[in-house]
């Protein structure tokens, strides 16, 4: 029995799901989400409840059970209250800003990196902190994910983008450890 995947998910007022074939269909206030199901998972909507199951429990379908669950509780989650990351850009002449819905990075090279949104994710930009926002938690990941790959802190000096909270192991320089 899997843990997670035997709890139910409640559904939110405002939130309405749609269940056709193998897809699920989620709308709520800040938008809509769609997910394809596997042919062994099952799911039941019933007072305001949803219920993931497994069509036949066998080795290789025991892990599809948690992990529906949770991906179909992220996803009413992200039409309610949305998901965001937030990275902050650190550096001398590093810094980031909004030309229309592109996001221009000045990150040490000899040119402008430009990255563009994709549908679904918004981006927001105040001082040096750059917020990465959406419905889905999967697509906002992977957009603060590829910015952070444009310019990744070095641990020498500190510079480069890392996400907001992120502790980055600083290393000594030749001149502190030849003193030593």
């Amino acid at each position: 029995m899997s843990r997670i995947g035997k709890k139910p998910i409640t559904i939110p007022a405002g939130v309405e799901i749609k269940l056709d074939n193998n897809k699920i269909l989620v709308k709520g206030p800040k938008g809509e989400n769609s997910l394809d199901l596997v042919n062994d998972v099952k799911v039941e909507i019933a007072n305001g409840l949803v219920n993931v199951s497994l069509v036949n429990e066998n080795r290789l379908t025991k892990p599809y059970w948690g992990l529906f669950r949770t991906l179909i509780d992220n996803m009413i989650q992200g039409v309610v209250s949305g998901f965001e990351k937030k990275l902050e850009v650190q550096g001398i002449g590093y810094t980031a800003t909004l030309d229309g819905e592109t996001l221009v990075l000045k990150a040490g090279y000899s040119h402008l990196v430009r990255i563009n949104k994709e549908p679904g994710i918004k981006f927001a930009v105040e001082k040096n902190i750059i917020t990465v926002s959406g419905v889905d938690k999967v697509k906002v990941g992977n957009m603060a994910a590829k910015i952070r790959a444009v310019r990744k802190p070095e641990p020498y000096q500190g510079k480069g983008i890392r996400y907001a909270g992120e502790q980055v192991r600083r290393k000594l320089g030749k001149k502190a450890a030849k003193a030593a």
